[in-house]
């Protein structure tokens, strides 16, 4: 379908979970979600930065429904609190799994895994885990699959990565964080095969946001200082603002023509309308028996078993 990203479908009725959206790529999928009409539950670690993000999108979308819940992916023992929560909401929608720690490899999160794993991995499959139930209650009850949307890199398929044991240390942060997103797509991938062999109404789909910088972001009030649009960028030139940067994951939530095992990205690679983009055969069909062992490492390392 033709995409227009000023006149995302109506999402009236429909509560839709994004993390990391306390400023960025999260922020304006959140703002855009709820100038569709959601209701739409920021999640972050810092409860001020998300009162702030709050206010700012009630200021974008006047009436806007935003609740908040603080969610640090940095420990497990947040993550199931922050659960709890989202589990009591009438319906869930949708959860855009877009947080994640930016911090060099040589850093650990509260349970001892490397940050960029852990937070941006390990973390996520547990929310998944945890939330799948909600999902999957509102899928059936609405009559359309709830959605589990995650956020990849180009860097996936650039850099091939092989992974075999998802502990292994990485050097410097590039390698470690393409690391971490091949694995995010091992598992999505993983999780939308298992959905549908157990007829779950949920769909897995993927999304990245090619490159997004401040320097063509609009400023928001208590999220981004006007200043930041001043800032020198040697990507500036052939890049997008954070704004735009959302649209691939705001699609995958919201198109009714999407479906499970989707990729949506930047029509033109780095920047451009949210298209459908061919998935990458290296994580989409991993060889042999990979998938299964990533999937039974993320199970072990999360604590939260979802589906055989």
């Amino acid at each position: 379908m033709t995409w227009n990203p000023a006149h995302v479908p109506d999402q009236s009725g429909r509560t839709h979970v994004v993390t990391g959206s306390t400023a960025g790529i999260g922020y304006f999928a959140a703002e855009q979600l709820a100038g569709a009409g959601a209701h739409v539950v920021l999640a972050g670690r810092s409860p001020a930065r998300l009162g702030a993000a709050r206010d700012s999108i009630r200021e974008q979308v006047p009436g806007a429904a935003v609740s908040t819940v603080v969610l640090d992916l940095a420990s497990l023992a947040s993550v199931r609190h922050a659960a709890e929560e989202l589990g009591d909401l009438d319906a869930l929608d949708g959860v855009f799994l877009n947080g994640g720690a930016m911090r060099g490899p040589g850093d650990t999160t509260a349970d001892g895994l490397p940050v960029l794993l852990g937070t941006h991995v390990v973390a996520n499959v547990a929310l998944t885990g945890l939330l799948l139930p909600a999902l999957a209650a509102t899928g059936r009850a609405t009559g359309r699959p709830a959605r589990v949307v995650h956020a990849s890199s180009g860097f996936v398929r650039r850099f091939r990565t092989d992974v075999d044991d998802v502990t292994t240390p990485q050097r410097g942060f590039v390698r470690a964080y393409t690391h971490a997103k091949t694995v995010t797509e091992l598992y999505a991938f993983e999780l939308d095969r298992r959905l549908r062999a157990d007829g779950v109404a949920a769909a897995s789909i993927l999304s990245h946001p090619g490159v997004g910088v401040d320097a063509k972001t609009p400023a928001r009030h208590g999220v981004y200082d006007p200043r930041t649009q001043r800032r020198r960028n040697p990507f500036s030139p052939w890049a997008q603002g954070k704004d735009a940067a959302a649209w691939p994951a705001v699609r995958a939530l919201t198109d009714p023509e999407a479906t499970g095992g989707d990729f949506f990205g930047p029509a033109e690679g780095r920047r451009g309308l949210p298209v459908r983009v061919p998935v990458n055969p290296h994580t989409a069909a991993p060889d042999g028996d990979r998938a299964a062992r990533v999937w039974a490492q993320l199970e072990a390392l999360s604590g939260v078993p979802a589906l055989r």
